[in-house]
């Protein structure tokens, strides 16, 4: 005989907390492979933006026999930190957001003394390894620092230095 009772249909408890699970997985990977890919994308851009400011750098110091001093480097306003600053009267090829880490976009943009999370350091010098802020025409030799977002490569910081 054939029974002619509703059947029950709909998912259990367990049905609906396995799915959950399982939606939840995903979107953690997600998220986490995001993340990832938002780094590695920071971190090839201070690499180009340090090569950016090197090459300026160089080109600086084959017209005059100096490299700029840091106080050069970061001379700016209050209210606007690279507007008709030193860089961008004497390094007009420079993009503006070269100076800045993309991690810190609303920080000054300009470069700061030592190797620091979020920023771009200059660290430049004599000859001899002395401080050149006094004269500048006597800045010899320079590094710039990235700091990295994790490791790239096993290294934290990306270096560059003056080129002879």
């Amino acid at each position: 005989m054939i029974s002619l009772k509703k059947q029950n249909q709909g998912f259990t408890i367990v049905e609906l907390l396995i799915v959950i699970v399982v939606i939840g997985i995903l979107a953690l990977l997600v998220i986490t492979t995001y993340s990832g890919i938002q780094a590695k994308a920071r971190n090839s851009k201070r690499q180009t933006d340090v090569q950016s400011i090197q090459t300026q750098l160089e080109a600086w110091f084959s017209q005059n026999g100096y490299y700029p001093s840091l106080t050069d480097m970061t001379t700016g306003t209050a209210t606007s930190p690279f507007t008709a600053t030193w860089v961008a009267t004497n390094m007009k090829s420079l993009d503006q957001t070269a100076l800045t880490d993309p991690s810190n976009p609303t920080s000054s943009k300009a470069l700061v003394a030592a190797a620091v999370a979020k920023s771009y350091s200059y660290d430049v010098k004599t000859s001899t390894d002395t401080s050149c802020e006094a004269d500048h025409t006597t800045c010899a030799k320079y590094t710039l620092t990235a700091t990295y977002e994790g490791q790239v490569n096993g290294q934290s910081t990306y270096t560059k230095s003056n080129l002879d």
